[in-house]
């Protein structure tokens, strides 16, 4: 015969705030099962059937939830950074690029999409970085006609529009942060008479790290800092930090500012006495966590060419 469980009953600690319920919800997460009847007249109406998981992303994956949204996120960022530039067929050249737009006007939306302009041998284009996407683009034999036309933007400027006549029939308007030369070049261009080909800048190649694993970062935040796992990155000349979730680094540290790296005793993710305080010029200090944080502190202290004997673990200043 099993024992009866007494019931639950809520209870309330009034030291407990509103942040910290939120950070043990990011944190460990929630799990919350529901069954809710809607009854009018002690009749019942409507039934609703819960089953509901919430926690901060990193806790999701950890626990193996939204790996494919994670993936599939990450894969098209790392197409996106990787196709910036606009994909040219063979011998076709570049004549210019720069800022500009391009004015929608087909089905329910209506307005401009801000891109990148790119006026080559061939074509006009309007390219979207984020999310990488070819918002226009035409074949330089198409453009029938380009003229100058002011319009008055929404806060009472005139500004110059490109307007394009095309040959079936059709009128497209682009914007660019230099509307005259676009205009002479495209003209020239549709002559038959295009200006030189921009010179040809190869990609710059990322320098390769000195180290880079998963380490964990002390987040500063409104509520109070919080540990965030992610890639540490350690170069010659910086070191990041960044979220798997971000797409920016949220930490990025030249290593000509690193004045002192030692070890702190504190609990972190990785265990007790695994944080690295690292100090700045700015007399700023970054906390770190790491599985191997001997190894990284002497990294870090190489990096930053911080002299004088490798401190062991000291007290937590905080």
């Amino acid at each position: 015969m099993t024992a009866e469980l007494s019931p639950m009953r809520p209870t309330r600690d009034p030291r407990v705030t509103l942040d910290d319920l939120l950070e043990v919800v990011l944190n460990k997460g929630a799990v919350l099962h529901l069954d809710l009847i809607v009854a009018v007249a002690d009749i019942p109406l409507i039934g609703v059937s819960l089953r509901a998981a919430i926690a901060g992303m990193e806790t999701m994956l950890e626990y193996g939830m939204m790996r494919h949204w994670d993936e599939d996120t990450r894969a098209w960022a790392e197409r996106s950074v990787a196709r910036r530039a606009l994909d040219l067929a063979e011998d076709e050249n570049v004549v210019c690029r720069m800022t500009g737009g391009h004015l929608l006007t087909e089905g329910l939306y209506h307005g401009w999409r801000p891109g990148t302009v790119y006026l080559t041998d061939r074509r006009l284009v309007v390219l979207r970085d984020e999310p990488r996407e070819i918002l226009w683009q035409t074949g330089l034999d198409a453009v029938t006609a380009v003229r100058l036309e002011p319009e008055r933007t929404v806060g009472g400027e005139e500004q110059l529009r490109l307007d394009v006549a095309l040959a079936d029939g059709g009128q497209e308007r682009l914007s660019a942060r230099q509307p005259g030369e676009l205009h002479a070049l495209l003209t020239e261009a549709c002559a038959g008479r295009p200006a030189p080909a921009l010179p040809f800048a190869p990609p710059v190649e990322e320098e390769p790290p000195l180290v880079e694993e998963h380490v964990w970062y002390h987040e500063p935040r409104r509520g109070g800092p919080l540990w965030r796992g992610g890639q540490g990155r350690l170069t010659a000349d910086r070191l990041t930090w960044k979220s798997p979730v971000d797409s920016r680094p949220a930490l990025v540290l030249s290593t000509a500012d690193i004045t002192e790296v030692r070890r702190v005793p504190a609990y972190s993710p990785a265990g007790e006495g695994g944080v690295i305080a690292v100090h700045t010029t700015a007399g700023d200090e970054v906390r770190l966590a790491a599985d191997d944080p001997a190894a990284w502190t002497e990294r870090l202290r190489a990096a930053g060419s911080v002299t004088g004997p490798v401190p062991g673990p000291m007290a937590a200043t905080g």
